[in-house]
């Protein structure tokens, strides 16, 4: 008996709907990890005086890595 995996059918049919999803996100991964560090330059401008601007800028700091990760094969062929 044949597993539904095995079907050539499903395999390139799930494929292409993995990469229609994969390369939107890899895309806007990319994009916001080139974006994210100039929203930095305020929060470094005017200081890190208390604590919701460090808060501010760990989480834009860690939201850059995260987009960094996402959009890390975005251009790969």
């Amino acid at each position: 008996m044949a597993s539904p995996l095995s079907d050539s059918r499903v395999l390139p049919r799930s494929r292409h709907v993995t990469e229609s999803v994969v390369k939107p996100v890899r895309f806007l991964g990319f994009w916001s990890a080139v974006a994210l560090p100039f929203l930095h330059i305020p929060l470094l401008l005017t200081g890190l005086d208390g604590t919701p601007d460090t808060l501010a800028f760990l989480a834009l700091f860690a939201l850059n890595v995260l987009a960094l990760v996402v959009g890390h094969g975005h251009g790969d062929h």
